[in-house]
């Protein structure tokens, strides 16, 4: 290591294998606080996630004069967001950003970043049409798949719930809801054992926790089907009591999955387990003791 003559230090440049004329230096020149995104770059290009987001984009503009790709529009909404920054008007300060330039790639390098109101038409005009409304429901799974493609599972455990997600404005959709006892919106999840997002979707503050189940659940279960993936040897759903739906029941013993799914308590369950409720005789254990039963349970229809 060496040192010019502002007193900088000075090493032999490194390389980044997404875009290999991309020099990293350590230099006043050109100067970013968000070079750290270039390693997440570099693991984007990798693994190919915004590039396969672009492919199952739909791309409205009918003229050829756009000076950005879809895949650009995304990768510079992501890693935006990615390094702090909260708001598509902050597009125009990252606009003319060395690394956010790179990031962008294709014209970009050369003449910039989306401007902030390109941004915004792509985040309120593009991607809210119905094709990419679709896809992007999609995309969750579709890059699990790839992962499990190349690695079959043998076993996938599911977990569907649904979070309050609270708001500070007057955004569309947002209400109270009573449970949380917050104006908010209340999107609903499906993730696997591993903690990745299966499926979700964003809904009304005001909804019931399983307001629309079957749209985000369905599609999940088809993904994971014993034709699709013949090397599952069990398949297991979890959920709480606000899913405790007879047409959830019925789906899931049709397409063969063990599943345990909590119940609100009332006074016919708790005489069932009444007996386990006892103080058993003697010293209390100095370590957690847990008692299981099984019993047949028919709610009055």
């Amino acid at each position: 290591m060496t040192a010019n003559a502002a007193g900088e230090a000075e090493t032999g440049p490194l390389r980044l294998h997404f875009d290999r004329t991309i020099k990293l230096v350590f230099q006043g020149s050109s100067i970013s606080s968000d070079s750290g995104l270039l390693l997440h770059r570099e693991l984007d290009d990798a693994l190919g996630l915004t590039d396969m987001a672009a492919e199952m984009l739909f791309d409205p503009r009918t003229g050829r004069n756009g000076q950005h790709q879809l895949g650009g529009f995304l990768r510079q909404s992501v890693f935006s967001r990615l390094a702090g920054w909260e708001d598509v008007n902050d597009a125009d300060r990252l606009r003319f950003d060395p690394v956010m330039r790179q990031i962008v790639g294709g014209k970009a390098v050369k003449r910039g970043a989306a401007s902030a109101s390109a941004m915004a038409r792509f985040e309120t005009e593009m991607l809210t049409q119905a094709k990419n409304l679709s896809a992007l429901a999609d995309l969750p799974g579709r890059w699990i798949d790839t992962v499990h493609d190349k690695q079959p599972p043998k076993f996938i455990t599911l977990d569907m719930d649904s979070s309050e997600s609270p708001v500070h404005g007057e955004q569309e959709g947002a209400m109270w809801n009573g449970h949380f006892q917050s104006k908010c919106l209340h999107p609903l999840f499906v993730f696997n054992q591993y903690g990745d997002l299966e499926r979700c979707a964003l809904r009304p503050g005001n909804v019931h926790s399983a307001d629309g189940w079957e749209d985000v659940l369905k599609p999940v279960l088809a993904r994971y089907s014993r034709s699709v993936y013949p090397s599952l040897q069990r398949r297991r759903f979890r959920t709480d009591a606000a899913f405790a739906i007879p047409e959830l029941f019925e789906l899931l013993e049709d397409e063969g999955w063990d599943y345990a799914i909590r119940i609100k308590g009332n006074p016919k369950l708790h005489v069932q387990i009444d007996w386990l409720t006892r103080r058993r005789p003697g010293r209390p254990p100095n370590h957690i003791v847990r008692y299981y039963t099984s019993f047949h349970y028919r709610a009055k229809s």
